[in-house]
């Protein structure tokens, strides 16, 4: 079964940091452009990342920019988003999506072939 699994979420305080990972099963990731997503309680999905499967080139919403920083493990067949001086705003589930695209901008669900099921970051003291 083809999927996307997020891990490395979880409680940090703001200032802090995460590495969240996108791994995939059952096929190459770097045939992929990668993206993340994230929900907060009560909002509408929002693009955050993105990284293209040919040259590797990447883009960040400005909320994020400076902060996050996407990158891809090939030996590992993983995507990794380090996230830095995390944000209570940054609060929520974090999901990534594969397709064919060139990052030019953050799809609707149904345009990205595969997803993952999320993972779970909260930013608080």
């Amino acid at each position: 079964q083809l999927q996307l699994v997020e891990s490395g979420g979880g409680l940090v305080q703001p200032g802090g940091s995460l590495r969240l990972s996108c791994a995939a099963s059952a096929f190459t990731l770097d045939y992929y452009t990668i993206t993340w997503f994230r929900q907060a309680p009560g909002k509408e999905r929002e693009g955050v990342s993105c990284i293209t499967n040919i040259g590797g080139s990447t883009n960040y919403a400005d909320p994020v920019k400076g902060r996050f920083t996407i990158s891809r493990d090939n030996a590992k067949n993983t995507v990794i988003l380090q996230m830095n001086s995390l944000k209570p705003e940054d609060t929520g589930i974090y999901y990534c999506a594969a397709d064919r695209g060139d990052c030019s901008g953050y799809m609707p669900r149904g345009w990205y072939e595969y997803w993952g099921q999320g993972t779970q970051v909260t930013v608080s003291t």
